[in-house]
């Protein structure tokens, strides 16, 4: 049975008029979207927040990733489509390596080695956030110092305006990735964010582990309301609630949806699915039936879980805008009109473009793309270059 929350939000939707023409051709070679624009507004536009070059990057096994690998990554990202992006994550005096991308939203750089080197080397694209993780005070005063020496100029936009901080719904979890108890990692949080948003930054939380923790088992949701209020009472704009190791079920990820929104509006609020489980693209339905409108996805479905033996990536970006399509959901960029951009994709999300980096990315890795309709889409040209093979002989036999 439903419960009244979800039954009252799916009265709404119904309400609300999904009217508009769609259609997705398949013309061997090329996939795409037309429609007309929503009549709706805001409303059901998704934000993707693409995790590929921090989450995803991060977590790969497959050595080390060259600056210039993750500067192509993310500039690749970029110009396949969007409006802001999250570029970087610093982990304590180590400047983090490629990033997050919000895409169509944001970019977002890891811990890793070489973030300062990514950063100073990215085209900045104007009203693209280049956000960069900080998980402690160390990390704060790096990513400042860095940000002090860099000189800015109305033509010099800064390197980041944004940082992320994160923590954990369970303390065995934070225990592992942060070496202190989920109160501890609160409290250590909270003049990380007080000092940048002091300095003008932006600050998006993160919550590790909300619904089963790879030491803990299922987790209770009241604990991921609490640190998500907590996080949001310190003044992060938004708080992005991950399913890290990728066991949750839709029925699960509902249940905790509705504990955390005793608490916390779903504007505020992201879904972060891994898909080990297969279940990451069901997850991300369920989220947005209660609200949810920005949703964390990873390119070729790069990532993974340290702590979760069998952990696979995040979500794929190209699932996610597949299953998006023709639904009554937008993504975000996806109507604009105008000539596009050589810089930015002209505010359109281009599946195509996305299949390219998902292979090229996982080609540089050496490793399995994970994304099931970038495996699909790839079958799909290469049976129509076989066609056009078949055909090239079948011409010449006949001269």
């Amino acid at each position: 049975m439903l419960s009244r929350r979800l039954a009252s939000h799916l009265k709404r939707v119904s309400a609300r008029s999904f009217a508009s023409t769609s259609s997705i051709s398949a013309s061997h070679n090329h996939w795409s979207m037309s429609r007309s624009e929503p009549k709706d507004g805001p409303w059901q536009t998704v934000n993707l927040v693409e995790v590929g070059p921090r989450d995803g990057l991060q977590n790969e096994k497959g050595g080390i990733i060259s600056v210039e690998t993750k500067v192509e990554l993310i500039e690749r990202l970029v110009k396949a489509g969007g409006d802001e992006r999250r570029g970087g994550e610093l982990r304590q005096s180590q400047v983090g390596s490629a990033g997050e991308l919000f895409l169509f939203s944001a970019i977002h750089l890891s811990s890793m080695a070489g973030t300062a080197e990514v950063l100073k080397s990215l085209h900045r694209v104007p009203d693209v956030h280049y956000a960069v993780l900080v998980p402690n005070a160390k990390g704060l005063s790096d990513l400042l110092s860095l940000l002090d020496s860099y000189p800015t100029s109305p033509a010099t936009p800064p390197l980041t305006d944004e940082i992320s901080v994160f923590t954990a719904a369970t303390s065995s979890f934070t225990r592992a990735n942060l070496n202190c108890t989920v109160s501890q990692s609160l409290k250590n949080i909270a003049p990380v964010v007080r000092e940048a948003r002091d300095r003008g930054l932006r600050v998006r939380g993160y919550v590790s582990v909300v619904v089963y923790c790879p030491f803990e088992g299922r987790v209770k949701s009241r604990k991921v309301r609490d640190v998500a209020k907590e996080l949001l009472e310190m003044g992060c704009y938004e708080v992005s609630l991950g399913d890290t190791v990728g066991q949750a079920r839709p029925h699960e990820v509902a249940e905790m949806m509705e504990e955390v929104l005793t608490a916390v509006p779903s504007e505020k609020l992201a879904g972060h699915f891994h898909d080990t489980y297969g279940t990451g693209v069901a997850n991300v339905l369920t989220a947005l039936l209660y609200g949810i409108r920005t949703i964390d996805a990873s390119v070729g479905g790069l990532g993974g879980c340290p702590y979760s033996p069998g952990a696979t990536g995040n979500v794929a970006t190209e699932d996610v805008i597949y299953a998006l399509q023709q639904s009554g959901y937008r993504v975000s960029g996806s109507w604009s009109g105008g000539a596009s951009s050589e810089s930015s994709g002209g505010g359109t999300v281009d599946l195509e473009q996305l299949v390219d980096i998902g292979w090229w990315i996982s080609e540089k890795l050496g490793r399995q793309n994970a994304s099931r309709v970038g495996r699909a889409i790839k079958a799909w040209r290469e049976r129509e270059r076989e066609e056009k093979q078949r055909e090239r002989e079948k011409d010449k036999s006949k001269l």
